[in-house]
């Protein structure tokens, strides 16, 4: 997209700072309505094309106060990391505008441009095409996303080049290339051609038309505030609850000596297991209340150090949570540096409490099933393995255990008027959780559906399917 396509026009100043001030004050003001939104701001170039210089002169047409920029120089890949992670935290709110100096795309075009082996085209479009759908689910999560690229030609840039106060050449040394040599100029253009037909692209030639087209373009961008869609088209095919969810298997007469011996042996293994992979270790629960979660839990961790995993329990998300894309609280904990991860409940509750308690609407709960099995398969990719567990008992189950708890004293925490209320969606929670089995189900991130009465077959179970996924068995 070119300032010619845009038929830009130069405007007053006054009244482009009037309007995009408007425009920014209106989108804050959207904050928990039915067309909020944030505003993420991608900004990639040549160096010396006006990229600092155009952010710099939107922040004195907007309220300073409430743009954010973030500059980062570009980073090479890891291998441990999705290309996302380190700028999940910095994503925007609704009623944010974040600028992002350093974005995935720069780190791309820098792992392309300096690894010892150049990044051969086929990979270069796969790492494309994710981020871009990456993007495409920010924008279904009211995060909008607007890429500019500064271009400036060879003969200019070196132009600038000669000019550039001495001060300044530290900074632009850390964007990793020389600009000096046309080759790396030649093959950084033809590369970045090979994703910025979605971008907008500024001319860095004249100092006055650059500053304007950027304002202009954001200006129009921040100003589109449609109502969010509600309504999923079509009817909803519902998957066929499995056999297991519907009739778990029973109590089993297992001899105590026995369970307590071959559980020994699988919760060493397992810590052993865990250790010794050389991939970051996920584990998610999942299940109807009581099903074992926290007993399995503490089975799986009972040979490892306190230091050498995490466990999140998650709950209902907190209102600052509730202002950005629903998986945004897992993206950030879900750390390269925690080897072992543990979710009580997890990012399934879009598909599950959200979709059964009419949280989240048909299109945001229809549309999460592909945004999960993306997210899932960036943490496969990024040497991370996800392990997933259903726990399934029996309606009648339930309730022996539920009032169990009511009279054991140290139990009693665990029980809540709200779990009773559940069990009237008892139905409904199975036909939930069939549609998630089957539409999350994937060869990098498969579900172990474990469907007993019995606790202690289920612990067994599950420290089993562990194994069995890391091929440690």
């Amino acid at each position: 997209m070119t300032a010619k396509q845009n038929q830009f026009q130069l405007i007053d100043e006054e009244q482009l700072s009037l309007q995009l001030i408007e425009a920014q004050y209106a989108l804050k003001e959207s904050r928990g309505k039915s067309n909020a939104k944030s505003q993420l701001i991608l900004v990639s170039g040549i160096e010396l094309a006006g990229k600092g210089e155009a952010v710099k002169q939107l922040r004195e047409w907007l309220d300073p106060r409430y743009l954010r920029v973030k500059a980062d120089p570009p980073r090479m890949f890891n291998h441990q990391e999705t290309f996302w992670q380190s700028y999940a935290r910095s994503i925007p709110a609704e009623g944010q505008i974040m600028v992002m100096f350093g974005n995935w795309y720069s780190d791309l075009l820098s792992t392309a441009m300096h690894v010892s082996q150049p990044m051969d085209e086929t990979m270069f479009d796969e790492y494309v095409e994710n981020m871009r759908s990456f993007e495409q689910d920010l924008k279904n999560n009211n995060v909008e996303v607007v890429k500019f690229w500064f271009d400036l030609s060879w003969r200019s840039l070196q132009k600038r080049l000669d000019t550039l106060d001495p001060s300044e050449v530290h900074w632009h040394k850390l964007h990793g290339l020389d600009w000096r040599n046309k080759k790396q100029y030649d093959s950084l253009q033809k590369l970045r051609q090979r994703f910025s037909n979605d971008w907008i692209i500024i001319d860095g030639e004249d100092e006055t038309e650059r500053d304007q087209l950027f304002a202009q373009q954001i200006l129009r961008a921040i100003q589109h505030c449609p109502v969010h869609l509600s309504k999923a088209k079509g009817r909803w095919q519902q998957a066929a609850v499995p056999e297991a969810l519907l009739q778990p298997a029973a109590e089993a007469q297992q001899d105590d000596a026995e369970y307590k011996k071959e559980l020994k042996r699988l919760t060493k293994k397992v810590s052993e297991a865990m250790r010794m992979d050389r991939r970051n270790v996920v584990i998610a629960f999942e299940g109807m209340d009581a099903a074992g979660k926290g007993g399995a839990i503490k089975r799986i961790v009972k040979q490892l150090d306190p230091r050498e995993y995490e466990i999140y329990t998650i709950g209902a998300p907190e209102k600052y949570e509730l202002s950005r894309p629903y998986q945004w609280r897992f993206w950030n904990k879900i750390q390269p540096d925690e080897k072992i991860m543990i979710f009580d409940r997890t990012w399934y509750g879009r598909v599950l409490v959200e979709r059964i308690e009419g949280f989240a609407n048909e299109i945001e709960w229809q549309r999460a099933y592909d945004e999960i099995n993306r997210f899932e398969r960036d943490l496969s990719d990024s040497n991370t393995v996800v392990i997933k567990f259903w726990l399934a008992i029996s309606k009648d189950e339930q309730e022996l255990r539920f009032k169990a708890r009511e009279e054991t004293p140290h139990k009693r925490f665990k029980i809540t008027a709200e779990d009773w209320r559940n069990r009237e969606r008892w139905d409904d929670y199975l036909k939930a959780a069939a549609d998630m089995l089957s539409r999350t189900h994937t060869a990098y991130a498969p579900w172990h559906v474990v469907a007993t009465n019995d606790k202690k077959t289920a612990r067994l179970d599950v420290l089993r399917a562990i194994l069995k996924q890391l091929k440690a068995e």
